[in-house]
């Protein structure tokens, strides 16, 4: 009896976590279809079906509602050649420290009291370097650099649709609507182990003007 319902949770488990990563940025969490055991007994099973880190399974890391990203309207599908993938747009583009060192204080001050500046990155929901608005409330949110499903995390996918974009293998468009859309299953769909060994953010490769964020 104890086994049959261990198994009939698993299953009520996993279809939940299809279903929540079939919508269309909606943040719900195990929790919103199951209690809180049967979401921890049924974590490895879904990580076994999804053939992935947990981590990229639960949407608990993604931005507020208030941050659905926004971009420059600037970049366009005809025009990256002259812009996002030419060597040094993006640095070219971000606003200076002056400018967002006070904009992540008061985010800090208001969502992270007493919590470290240096444990969290402001961070281009879509980055500048696909098109992102380079100073925008709407695109500007406080992501982790510590733990799952971090600020480097996001930086690999950043990179890796950048690279695809200006291959022009992924339209810009599509490659702006999966990152703001929910960033976490975009990193399942774009981030591969093939794509992240193929176009992984190099050491060298900021000091050539290819900033991420």
């Amino acid at each position: 009896m104890k086994a049959s319902a261990i198994l009939g949770g698993l299953a009520f488990v996993a279809i939940a976590a299809w279903w929540n990563q079939s919508q269309d940025h909606k943040s719900f969490g195990c929790t919103d279809f199951a209690p809180g055991s049967v979401c921890a007994a049924g974590a490895g099973f879904v990580q076994t079906i999804h053939g992935a880190d947990n981590a990229f399974i639960t949407p608990d890391r993604l931005p507020p509602k208030g941050v659905p990203g926004a971009i420059d309207s600037a970049v366009t599908q005809e025009n990256i050649d002259r812009t996002i993938c030419r060597p040094g747009y993006a640095r070219s583009a971000r606003p200076a420290y002056s400018i967002t060192g006070p904009y992540k204080r008061r985010l800090m001050d208001a969502l992270h009291p007493g919590e470290s500046m240096a444990d969290y990155e402001l961070d281009h929901l879509i980055p500048i370097s696909i098109g992102g608005a380079p100073f925008n409330e709407q695109d500007l949110w406080l992501q982790p650099r510590k733990g799952r499903a971090n600020a480097k995390d996001k930086n690999d996918l950043a990179y890796v649709l950048w690279r695809l974009v200006c291959r022009h293998e992924v339209p810009l468009a599509a490659a702006q609507k999966a990152i703001s859309q929910n960033w976490i299953a975009a990193y399942q769909t774009y981030a591969t182990p093939e794509n992240i060994a193929k176009y992984h953010f190099q050491d060298g490769d900021e000091a050539n003007g290819a900033t991420v964020n």
